[in-house]
């Protein structure tokens, strides 16, 4: 062992606070380092947390990437495009594309004897995935749609079954408005979901999209559109792109032609704000970096000069600025390195206890979610751990600096 590194250690060993002042400073900047480590691993989990539940949210709606009319307003009266088994083929053989489905949208009115609503109705076939809405049930069944017949039953939101006063398997009369007709059609609640986004779940209807057909009377082939999921997120601007690109030049049986967007393009003040909680993340690194590393060298000038004596005799006996430097060093990673592991202990405990318990609430009304959502990712942990590490040691290099302004002639003569 060498020794800066056993002075480092006989020092960080010495309890006899009757004498010294350092154990009561090394706890406090220790405490402070544990704090803001779990001050950062914390709002890393649930910013990133927070992003990903309402980013699945927006896509169990919408999916990844939409595939509509080109001559399509953004309204949820649609203009249908024809879908043929070779287009279809073609865009499932994209990379990055693990899934496609077709789906249709009117608007549409829900009236009950005393309740009137206006929803839209969102058609889907036999082969859609219902996995977000099966994960987000609170009573009943999904909707049982198969290719031979209509079916009449729909999936509704409890915040539309509270507001209408809707029971599962009760019926109630829609209203549909084609050109200067208006069509009725009566339904059966099979089921009901709650995803606790309320921008959505106070207007989605989800019904069998032969329905959708007849109202608009569509062919067989005909869709308001396509919608794709894609393996990779990171790669959906690329693979939204790519899919604009090959698709220009394509048009259907009718001679329409193809739009696409992904669901960024979809709801881009949403991911906007999504984007803008990562710089909220880099101000609270730096902050509590700041605080972390500040503590720490308030405590390490405070060791330093209380062993001042110490410093003169090493001096005296020919250890060098450097070799007494290094002293602290050890001394300073040490106390860091406890800092970090109770950090890292408060921080994850709390992640967990959230992550299955869900005891920390939120107004879903403002942000889209119940509970305050977690992310525990390993790699941005240590990412954190090794950066706080690094950057707090290098910021002691400079207090450390102080030794070589002690004079052993004068700190030898006082104890």
């Amino acid at each position: 062992m060498s020794l800066p590194l056993f002075i480092a250690r006989k020092i960080y060993r010495n309890s006899d606070e009757a004498k010294n002042i350092s154990p009561p400073v090394v706890r406090v900047a220790t405490a402070s380092m544990a704090l803001g480590l779990a001050v950062m691993i914390l709002s890393v989990a649930i910013v990133v947390g927070f992003k990903k539940e309402v980013r699945n949210k927006v896509i169990g709606f919408g999916s990844h990437i939409q595939i509509s009319n080109f001559d399509n307003n953004n309204s949820y009266e649609t203009h249908p495009i024809a879908i043929s088994v070779p287009l279809r083929d073609y865009i499932q053989s994209f990379p990055n594309i693990v899934q496609t489905e077709q789906f249709a949208t009117k608007p549409g009115m829900l009236k009950t004897e005393h309740e009137s609503q206006a929803m839209i109705f969102k058609g889907a076939d036999e082969n859609y995935n219902w996995d977000f809405f099966k994960q987000n049930m609170t009573e009943g069944e999904i909707p049982n749609i198969n290719s031979d017949s209509a079916s009449t039953e729909v999936l509704i939101s409890k915040l539309i079954s509270n507001k209408m006063n809707l029971k599962l398997h009760d019926s109630f009369i829609a209203y549909f408005i084609n050109g200067d007709d208006v069509r009725l059609r009566k339904f059966k609640i099979s089921g009901i979901y709650s995803t606790g986004f309320s921008d959505y779940d106070k207007f989605y209807i989800l019904l069998d999209i032969k329905q959708i057909r007849r109202l608009n009377m569509w062919d067989a082939d005909m869709v308001s559109g396509l919608e794709l999921r894609v393996k990779n997120y990171d790669r959906l601007d690329e693979t939204a792109d790519l899919l604009l690109s090959e698709l220009q030049l394509w048009r259907d049986r009718n001679d329409s032609s193809f739009y696409v967007r992904s669901i960024k393009h979809l709801n881009p003040s949403l991911f906007a704000w999504l984007d803008v909680l990562d710089m909220n993340i880099w101000v609270i690194l730096a902050l509590m970096m700041l605080v972390a590393g500040f503590s720490m060298i308030s405590g390490l000038l405070i060791i330093i000069l209380e062993r001042a004596n110490m410093i003169g005799i090493l001096k005296t006996l020919g250890h060098s600025n450097i070799g007494i430097q290094k002293i602290f060093l050890y001394l300073a990673a040490r106390l860091i390195g406890k800092g970090l592991l109770f950090g890292n202990i408060i921080a994850l405990a709390i992640c967990f206890i959230q992550k299955y318990t869900g005891i920390l609430k939120l107004n879903p009304d403002v942000y889209y979610l119940t509970e305050v959502p977690v992310e525990i990712n390993i790699m941005s942990i240590l990412l954190i751990n090794i950066g706080a590490f690094v950057v707090t040691l290098l910021a002691l290099i400079l207090p450390s600096m102080l030794v070589a302004n002690i004079s052993p002639a004068k700190t030898v003569r006082f104890e």
